[in-house]
Formats: C-alpha cells, sequence, structure tokens
C-alpha cells in the first residue's frame, strides 16, 4: 500500500468503469460500495466488487459501507474470501469493531477517518489490529463534523493522522479527494503539499487527476541522483555518525534514512507495470520528503 500513488476510486454498480480503471494508468483502484452507488445499487456493486475481486486477486480495493448501516454485514460476508488487496473502512470510530470486521473477514483494512470521535481514536485504530495497512483521513466528512469550513484548517487533523500512522509503523497516509475536478493546478499544488506533510499517494475521482498526483508523489531525477550520491557517500564515509558532505550539507542517520526512502521508491516505480506519464526531472526540483 505504501508505494501507490493514485487511488481511483469507481463506482462499484459500474462494471464497465470498473474494467476500464484497472486497463488505465491508475496505481491503486477501489472500488466503491458506499457514497457513490444509491441504495437500489448496492447489491449489484456488491456482486461486481466480488467478481472482480475474483478475477483479479491482490489488485483490488473495495472500500464497504459504514459500521451501523443497512449493507455493512452483508458487505463484509461477501468479501470474506474473496480475494481482495484489502478493504477500505469508511467513518472509523470504534477500535474493537474494526478488529472485529479484521478478525472477520482476514482482510487488510485501510481506515477512513471521517469525525471528530475517529480523530480522537486515531492513534488506537492505527494499532487495533494487525490488518491494519493505514489510516487517512475523509476530509469533506472530517470537515463537516468539526465545522471547519476552510480544509486548510484540517492541517492539524491531518498532522495527528501522519503522526498516528507513523507510530504504528504503518505506511505515511494518502491524501484525501480534491473534489474540483476542473483545478488541475490546484490539485498538483495541493498534492505537493500535502507529500510535504507526510502524506503519499492520494484518493482520485477522475482519471484526469492522475498525472498530476504522479508527478507529484514521484521523485524527480535530481532529488534521486543527490540521494544515490549521499549514500554513495556513506559507503565512502564508513560508519560515521554524521558528517559534512561536499555540499555542506550535514548529514546524519536519519538524512540518510531520507536517501534510501528516495532511491527505494524510484526503484520501485521503475520497475511498475504503469507507464510514466512524463521522465523524472520533468518537473522543477524538491527538498527530500
Amino acid at each position: 500500500m505504501g508505494l501507490a500513488r493514485s487511488w481511483l476510486y469507481v463506482p462499484g454498480h459500474r462494471a464497465d468503469l470498473v474494467a476500464k480503471a484497472l486497463a488505465g494508468p491508475a496505481d491503486a483502484v477501489v472500488v466503491d460500495l458506499e457514497d457513490s452507488v444509491p441504495p437500489a445499487h448496492k447489491q449489484r456493486a456488491r456482486e461486481t466488487a466480488v467478481e472482480t475481486c475474483g478475477s483479479r486477486p491482490e489488485e483490488v480495493w473495495v472500500r464497504v459501507n459504514g459500521a451501523g448501516t443497512d449493507w455493512s454485514d452483508d458487505d463484509a460476508s461477501a468479501l470474506t474470501g474473496s480475494g481482495a488487496a484489502g478493504l477500505r473502512v469508511p467513518k472509523a470510530e470504534d477500535p474493537a469493531a474494526v478488529a472485529a470486521l479484521a478478525e472477520r473477514t482476514g482482510l487488510p483494512l485501510h481506515l477512513l477517518i471521517e469525525s471528530a470521535r475517529g480523530l480522537r481514536e486515531a492513534f488506537d485504530l492505527a494499532e487495533c489490529h494487525p490488518l491494519i495497512a493505514g489510516v487517512s483521513p475523509g476530509e469533506t466528512d472530517l470537515a463537516a463534523d468539526l465545522r471547519i469550513r476552510d480544509r486548510r484548517e484540517l492541517s492539524w487533523a491531518r498532522a495527528r493522522i501522519v503522526a498516528a500512522n507513523r507510530a504504528a509503523g504503518l505506511p505515511s497516509p494518502i491524501a484525501s479527494v480534491w473534489t474540483d475536478l476542473s483545478d488541475r493546478t490546484g490539485l498538483a499544488e495541493d498534492s505537493t503539499a500535502m507529500r510535504d506533510a507526510g502524506f503519499f499517494g492520494r484518493s482520485v475521482i477522475h482519471p484526469g487527476q492522475i498525472d498530476p498526483v504522479h508527478h507529484a508523489f514521484t521523485p524527480d531525477r535530481d532529488e534521486v541522483e543527490q540521494a544515490r550520491a549521499l549514500l554513495d557517500a556513506l559507503d565512502v564515509a564508513g560508519d560515521s555518525a554524521a558528517w559534512v558532505d561536499d555540499r555542506g550539507h550535514f548529514v546524519d542517520p536519519a538524512v540518510v534514512a531520507g536517501a534510501r526512502w528516495v532511491t527505494e521508491l524510484a526503484d520501485a516505480l521503475d520497475h511498475s507495470p504503469h507507464d510514466h506519464d512524463e521522465p523524472a526531472g520533468a518537473r522543477p526540483g524538491r527538498s527530500n520528503s
């Protein structure tokens, strides 16, 4: 989960769109059974999700309906043993209920924090079961519950979720959906800001959002070359705890860890089955995340 840059939501009752998404450039596909599916089509969406997981094992995530809804129990029953890569769990609030879902389905769970109560429990949710794969914000619902009008004011909540993931040894959280489909510039700028704030990857709701998200979360050539040079210098410097490199920059174990993350990410993306839309280095340089 920690290497996917784009997570494309697709309404589960639209089998044609699910197939198109799986053939497209998104790093991960999330078949949605929740918000994008009208009540009359929940059963069809569930059947599509199960069929898709059966034909594409370990490639499909499914967002189920939240606990306490009319559909959550049927979702859990249908997806147990489905071969899904994992489940996205909306409105996660109760660590005991989440742990019970993990035990029941045996599937990795990606939890969405969408309420003040969920935010309060973020650290316990992240550690409530070994199958927890990550915890991320669902910012539209979260902002509404907190009565926040400007989503930029969620920075403190985002930081709490970042800390909850890393304290539990989980990957960096996935950024929430950018809802203005016409504003690709805003999406690109916000994705870069989210990356710098400790997030990796982003949920998207349209294929047109994938390119800006991939660009934001792909290390550029200069960044990768600098990271490799630092690691090469580490080999020369030996096991010294800290040193000053040839550019006059102080290097310590934390800087080395950041360089390793950049090079490992770049190597993983080089071997990704998805084509890169733009060569590394096509974007302006940036600092290490």
